[in-house]
């Protein structure tokens, strides 16, 4: 079995990003230390899989993990280490905003607004100090939600930082000794125009993160954003420049010299995210805080508590945050091992399809497969299933033909 990774939620936020439907709620320092004692605890306690898991990523996602202090990114990551075998040379990635790298929320005496503000412009002043903390406790990537460079977009979008945050808080990382970084951006944000997004680009790629995450705006039901394209206050995605902007991105950053890896996410050679690469090829993950998913690599699926505080009392009551458990069929397996393999620009090999179900994706699927060749959506190259460029756009069409499961096979 492939090494496993860890996967630690951190549901806070300093807003609420219009388009956002993750599990975050906004930061409460009382709040986040009893959240990290009860993550650190959940790990400690954690009995899912039989000893010894090793593990080779982490991964502190959210929310904004770096809202939390120092001290308490610390407290997680020694439960890691004293319940998992933390491999030498793990990927250790932090999510963060702009700017809130700058700042350090994790003051007892929040509540006190004045306080709190001196305090804030105080941590605003050592951002390199902050950083070089984080590094010197083994995090050696960094993963930060630029969106976009244009700040009249990043306003509509309640973002709090602004495009000089993004070039600061990238070069206080590189002070701090970060060699790995990624950027997210946003193409089809409400009123982008096509040059709009080049420019995005272009600010990006002068920077030239290891890695970049590029993503199509997703619309998601009960979202601000969504509520706002309902009643017309901002216009709805445009699928023609979305695709525009697809092409355009595709073109520019592999011409920057990196490789289109996955559907969305482009790397230097060398810098692909190994922990979000698990995702995608089936790999044992474990989730720990509220909302936080696990895989065993095999059979099953578990989900915890969504919601924080219920989360915390979970755990301070002893009780299991665990409020959802799936244990796949041989058919789920192998659909997955389509859909999500797809995801990846390499494709699908279908030698290992068959060593690991005895079957042929090519026999079980063969409808679907002729009819995404003949519409160009797909590609089927030695033993190789991979999605041309117009499939990548058009994704979701090509993987909701795995959803149900695929017929049974003897000997699979």
């Amino acid at each position: 079995m492939s090494h496993a990774g860890v996967y630690i939620h951190i549901p806070f936020c300093r807003s609420r990003c219009s388009y956002c439907d993750f599990a975050t709620g906004m930061y409460e320092s009382a709040l986040a230390t009893r959240y990290v004692g009860a993550v650190a605890q959940e790990i400690r306690q954690w009995r899912e899989v039989e000893l010894p898991a090793r593990v080779d990523t982490i991964y502190f996602g959210g929310g904004t993990p770096s809202l939390l202090s120092p001290a308490q990114v610390e407290q997680i990551l020694l439960a890691v280490h004293d319940r998992f075998d933390v491999l030498s040379g793990a990927e250790v990635t932090l999510e963060m905003n702009p700017a809130s790298a700058n700042e350090n929320l994790h003051h007892r005496d929040t509540e006190n607004t004045e306080v709190a503000q001196r305090n804030l412009a105080q941590t605003a002043e050592l951002p390199r100090q902050k950083l070089n903390e984080l590094r010197s406790l083994g995090i050696n990537r960094a993963s930060f939600g630029a969106q976009t460079f244009d700040d009249d977009q990043l306003r509509r979008l309640g973002r709090t930082h602004t495009s000089n945050d993004i070039r600061s808080t990238f070069r206080h990382l590189r002070e701090a000794g970060f060699d790995n970084i990624n950027f997210d951006l946003i193409a089809g944000l409400p009123r982008q125009t096509l040059a709009d997004w080049s420019r995005n680009l272009e600010e990006a790629l002068a920077l030239r993160p290891e890695h970049l995450s590029l993503y199509l705006l997703d619309v998601h039901e009960g979202t601000p954003l969504a509520d706002q394209i309902t009643r017309g206050t901002q216009p709805a995605p445009d699928d023609d420049l979305a695709a525009e902007m697809y092409t355009r991105m595709i073109d520019r950053v592999c011409a920057a010299g990196y490789e289109h890896y996955e559907i969305s996410n482009f790397c230097l050679a060398g810098f692909e995210s190994r922990h979000n690469t698990k995702y995608w090829t089936g790999a044992p993950y474990y989730g720990f805080g509220c909302s936080a998913h696990s895989y065993d690599g095999a059979f099953r699926r578990w989900a915890n508590e969504r919601e924080a505080m219920a989360y915390v009392e979970a755990i301070e009551s002893g009780r299991s945050p665990v409020v959802e458990r799936v244990q796949l069929s041989e058919g789920e397996l192998r659909a997955e091992s389509m859909f999500l393999g797809l995801r990846m620009m390499s494709g699908v090999d279908m030698r290992t399809y068959h060593n690991r179900f005895g079957a042929d994706p090519r026999e079980e699927y063969s409808d679907e497969m002729s009819r995404f060749q003949d519409a160009g959506l797909i590609e089927i190259n030695d033993d190789l299933i991979k999605l041309t460029r117009t499939g990548a756009l058009l994704s979701n069409e090509v993987f909701a033909a795995f959803v149900s499961e695929p017929p049974a096979v003897a000997g699979g």
